[in-house]
Formats: structure tokens, sequence, C-alpha cells
């Protein structure tokens, strides 16, 4: 299957999950982040602000209260990161809450870790998004730590990948934690 159709089907699975499955899959995620040492030793942490039945990573701010948490706003083909303030969020053209403009502007370099959210993802890091590029146009301007988040439905046994296609170095699952073994040559 190509992105196109890989995209529809698993946008498809995930968007047909109920509120209770999507609220179980998204406590036990936030449970298994919280606990896990790589994120509890981080410093600053860029994470996304759930909508269409992604993950909600919400918890994680009460979870891990210490972390820096940062949260992207899309600005032309790019997103730009702010500390989160759930006093300063609108709503994006796209449906997803954002931080205002005016809010402060946090460089990729001060990144321990990004939270990735994707349609799909592969245990080799392979990464299938919404189709926008905005995460492959932003990991390879920081250091951070990748860790894509996503449902166990949604891990596919092997993604179909492109050059700018950007690696993760973890996946993380409602029930699993993935250290990825890429088998081509990424970051």
């Amino acid at each position: 299957m190509d992105k196109t159709a890989l995209r529809r089907h698993f946008r498809s699975y995930r968007e047909s999950l109920s509120a209770l499955e999507v609220a179980a899959a998204s406590s036990a995620i936030c449970q298994r982040l919280a606990a896990w040492p790589v994120l509890r030793e981080s410093h600053t942490v860029l994470t996304y602000l759930a909508f269409r039945n992604e993950l909600d990573l919400g918890q994680l701010f009460k979870l891990l209260p210490r972390i820096r948490w940062i949260v992207p706003r899309i600005e032309k083909d790019q997103l730009v990161l702010h500390p989160y303030d759930p006093t300063h969020l609108v709503r994006h053209a796209l449906g997803m809450l954002e931080p205002t403009a005016e809010q402060p502007i946090v460089p990729g370099a001060e990144l321990d870790a990004v939270l990735v959210p994707g349609v799909a993802f592969d245990r080799q890091g392979g990464r299938l998004g919404f189709g926008g590029g905005y995460y492959d146009r932003l990991l390879p301007n920081t250091p951070a730590l990748r860790v894509g988040i996503t449902y166990d439905c949604c891990l596919a046994g092997q993604l179909p990948r492109h050059t700018h296609d950007q690696p993760m170095d973890w996946v993380i699952t409602p029930t699993q934690t993935i250290h990825c073994t890429p088998f081509w040559s990424g970051k």
C-alpha cells in the first residue's frame, strides 16, 4: 500500500474508536510515559495537544509537573514552539488547539525529547504522519530524542519511507515501549 492508502486505513481505524476506548488508551499511555525513566529525566519536552481521536497526553502535565512542557503552533509550513499555558490557547483552522502567537518562542535546541504524533508507526522508527511534513521539517533542527506516540492498533509491520522522513528513536503505545532498530541511516 502507498502512504495515502495506509494513512486512510489507519485514520479510519483510529477514528472508529469510541470515546471510552480513546480515554482508556490515553490514560494507559500517560501512565507508561510518566513511569518511563527516559521521560522522567527530561527537562524540556515538546508534546502535542490531541485532536481527532489522537492519544491525549494531557495527563502528563499533572503527572510530571517539573517538566517544562512545550507545544507547537503552525505558522505557514513550520512548527513554532511555545511553553504550554492552558490560558493562552486558540483553535487553529485545522481544528486543534495551539498557543497564541504572542507566547515566548522556545528554540528546538532546548528540547530533550519530542513526543511525536502520527497516524501509524513501525518498530524500526518509521512514521506515517498526516501528510503536512511539519515534524519532518522540525526534527532535523533539534537534538531531542524522538518518541513516536501511537495506539497498539496503529503499530504497523513496516511503513514505506522516503529520504525526508525522520525516524523515531522510540515508539510508545499504551502497552509497549519500543526502542527502535532502524535499518536505514537516519539521524
